[in-house]
């Protein structure tokens, strides 16, 4: 089977990565099934997915047109009975192992055979979650970066087991849907978060040798090596709890001190300072929340 062939997209999860996935989906022509069992999940994402068309109506780079031709192309539900009916299924809920090989178990008993399943995460093994499962050719990383309907960046990570075709179609699919995809091994951290993560748990170990202050430290990269914002406020902007378990991750999995969390990053999440979501971390956003 190839991209081509795929009309409809299931979408597990409709937090921040979830709705972004539905909406990059559905504007490349696709129809969608979102699924999430919270309460008031599915309204807000489909609130949020109209707004951020909107602004893209509003800067001229998707007409009215489409914009609704779009939003009638995302269905809603709260299980996964009409995943039955998926041609290609896009797993996005939180960073948490056990939960995303009980919701592919799911997905491999109602999903026709030969459909391929994909894994949004960020840093969590491909191979055992496809390993749950009984078509590990068919399970896949699919790492999109968020903003999703920003972000043109998708890390695909080919599990032990995966399939050259499974790499193959994910690929031109990610295309098919405006975006630029790299091919990854699974291994910790995979290209992305192997090479950030080290990064920013270095700039937060010179804040806490002393070596600078924080933005100082945050000026030095923008200014002396062309990064858009600064690794602390990148670290906010992500979620310093987040960056944590990412750290951890690295760590167990490769057994090397280099990736060792910083302790000042394990008390600023002990804290609570989770970065921006929060309202403070590095940086304060009282204000901007208020506002």
């Amino acid at each position: 089977m190839g991209s081509e062939s795929i009309r409809m997209i299931g979408v597990v999860g409709a937090g921040q990565m979830g709705s972004g996935i539905a909406h990059v989906a559905a504007a490349s022509g696709l129809r969608v099934i979102m699924m999430d069992s919270a309460p008031g999940a599915l309204e807000k994402a489909t609130t949020t997915i109209g707004r951020n068309m909107q602004r893209q109506v509003d800067k001229g780079t998707l007409s009215s047109g489409d914009r609704e031709a779009a939003l009638g192309r995302i269905k809603t539900c709260a299980d996964l009975k009409p995943f039955a009916e998926c041609d290609f299924v896009v797993e996005a809920v939180s960073e948490n192992l056990s939960l995303k090989v009980k919701i592919f178990q799911e997905l491999d008993a109602t999903c026709r055979k030969g459909v391929i399943l994909a894994t949004n995460t960020s840093s969590l093994p491909i191979t055992r979650v496809a390993a749950a499962t009984g078509r590990q050719p068919e399970v896949i990383g699919m790492h999109f970066m968020n903003p999703v309907p920003i972000m043109k960046l998708v890390e695909i990570v080919s599990g032990q087991g995966t399939s050259s075709g499974t790499v193959a179609v994910t690929r031109d699919l990610a295309v098919r849907m405006g975006k630029t995809p790299v091919v990854a091994q699974d291994y910790p951290g995979f290209i992305s978060n192997r090479v950030l993560m080290p990064m920013i748990n270095e700039a937060i170990y010179t804040l806490y040798e002393g070596v600078g202050s924080r933005d100082d430290i945050d000026t030095v990269m923008k200014l002396g090596m062309n990064h858009p914002m600064g690794p602390l406020t990148l670290a906010d902007f992500i979620g310093l709890d987040t960056c944590l378990s990412i750290l951890e991750i690295l760590h167990d999995g490769f057994g090397d001190p280099k990736y060792r969390p910083c302790p000042l990053l394990r008390r600023m999440v002990d804290a609570g300072q989770l970065g921006r979501k929060a309202g403070r971390g590095f940086y304060d956003y009282t204000a901007e929340a208020k506002k």
